[in-house]
């Protein structure tokens, strides 16, 4: 399966479950983000990768003239019953169905690592900003840690083999920052910084296993879905531990989180 079509099924159906989950994760970025993209009232402002709409959703309420792009229907739909003022449509990357110099800023939290070129998206991006407009990109830091690798860890703790038909992620290569600014600077963005970001996440644990584990999301889920329940019964018990080695705080389990922010001007 290409990594394209295998993204297309990882997230069909599974909008509900990221809302309430890994998005709350991602929020943390969504304003940092749109400080890179320098959105503000009035901003003409292309959000990519939606998901449920927390980018659109503070972007509107900075008083930016929103479009959002999303790849699953699912997510689409969300977005728009969360961000009704914003236009927000289905199209897979590396389409972006709008016209050249359409927007002012260009903001995607966590997509650029969930397509198969990531080049060939950046310069489509690149197309639909105005001279001088602005991009901004998240991504994970590689390898994933923390509050993004707990379920990896349990996997490989419980010695469940990485299934051989499920494609390599392509971005891998480039989630630190030096390959990181060159891949954005190589599609012709210039003045462009790459920072890291480090925080902490408050999970229940048990709920961090329903919502992403059980529901599938991502591929680690995929993973621990293709189980028998006794290895996913190991799996969990494996998850246990590796939850009891992070600090409680506030209730829950306090995970890091490590990602990278970039921005250029087009």
């Amino acid at each position: 399966m290409d990594f394209d079509a295998y993204e297309r099924e990882l997230w069909a159906g599974r909008a509900s479950a990221y809302e309430r989950g890994f998005a709350r994760l991602t929020a943390y970025l969504v304003r940092p983000l749109l400080d890179a993209a320098g959105v503000a009232d009035g901003t003409r402002t292309l959000d990519v990768g939606t998901g449920p709409g927390i980018v659109s959703a503070e972007a509107v309420r900075r008083g930016a003239k929103v479009s959002s792009i999303d790849a699953d229907p699912g997510m689409a739909e969300t977005a728009r019953r969360n961000v009704p003022e914003a236009d927000v449509r289905v199209a897979v990357l590396p389409d972006v169905p709008f016209p050249d110099g359409t927007f002012e800023a260009v903001a995607g939290n966590f997509v650029i690592n969930h397509v198969a070129d990531p080049g060939d998206v950046l310069g489509r991006l690149r197309r639909v900003l105005r001279p001088g407009g602005r991009l901004a990109l998240s991504c994970w830091a590689m390898p994933g840690t923390g509050a993004l690798g707990v379920v990896r860890e349990a996997l490989d703790r419980a010695e469940v083999p990485w299934p051989d038909d499920m494609p390599v992620q392509p971005f891998v290569e480039h989630g630190q920052p030096v390959p990181f600014r060159r891949l954005v600077a190589g599609a012709g963005f210039g003045h462009v910084a790459v920072k890291e970001v480090t925080w902490e996440h408050v999970v229940d644990p048990d709920e961090w296993w329903e919502l992403g584990a059980l529901a599938r999301i991502g591929s680690n889920g995929v993973v621990v879905g293709r189980q028998d329940a006794a290895t996913v019964a190991r799996i969990k018990a494996a998850y246990d531990e590796v939850m009891a080695g992070y600090p409680r705080r506030d209730g829950g389990v306090a995970l890091p989180a490590h990602a990278l922010l970039a921005g250029g001007a087009a």
